[in-house]
């Protein structure tokens, strides 16, 4: 979804391809690195590449992940549907509470999850918490209601797509263009169910 990545202004990685910076940088800024280059590949959508780079970080006893790396290598197992990724979100919610940076980085991934168990009902609790209690987030109703029409509420998820729609401000097409996708998706995905229905099919 291009519009809600650069919505969320994608990061220039700055740093090598193992996500390492440059040698002689103290942890902090060693870790900023990790985070700029761990991101880039999530904007990408490289979940395997994401994965292959963290999860030998998370099994370092000498400097443990942190909450939000850990949130990105999440990230990379939800959007391949990998189950153990579901796991991860529960240890970094634990830790993180409600920090809004790191919840998009689980929402995108369940997301892009369409194959977990759940992954619906998990995305849709997951925008309710505090954070986002306003609904004043476009990107976060793009996610509901891709959640939405995942579990068959077509009219909910059409109606979240026009509150989204609302929220954008005049000029603003960042996100414009995936929510009028997602609005035909959803639409279409609606009509073949009712046709379905009246056909006396079972819709799939």
């Amino acid at each position: 979804m291009g519009g809600a990545h650069r919505r969320e202004q994608r990061p220039d990685p700055g740093c090598s391809p193992t996500g390492s910076p440059p040698p002689g940088h103290d942890p902090v800024t060693a870790r900023t690195y990790r985070h700029l280059y761990l991101s880039a590949l999530r904007y990408d959508v490289r979940c395997a590449t994401l994965q292959a780079l963290a999860e030998p970080l998370t099994r370092s006893e000498h400097r443990p992940l942190d909450c939000y790396s850990r949130a990105l290598y999440a990230f990379a197992l939800l959007g391949q549907s990998r189950p153990e990724g579901l796991a991860v979100v529960d240890q970094v919610l634990d830790e993180t509470g409600d920090h809004a940076t790191t919840l998009h980085v689980l929402l995108h991934g369940l997301w892009l999850g369409v194959d977990l168990d759940q992954g619906a009902q998990r995305l849709l609790a997951l925008s309710a918490r505090p954070p986002f209690a306003a609904d004043t987030d476009p990107v976060v109703a793009f996610r509901r209601a891709g959640a939405l029409r995942r579990l068959g509420r077509y009219e909910a998820s059409l109606a979240t797509v026009d509150h989204a729609l609302g929220l954008l401000p005049p000029g603003d097409t960042t996100v414009h263009a995936d929510l009028v996708r997602a609005q035909s998706l959803t639409a279409t995905a609606r009509d073949l169910h009712h046709r379905s229905l009246v056909l006396g099919g079972t819709p799939t």
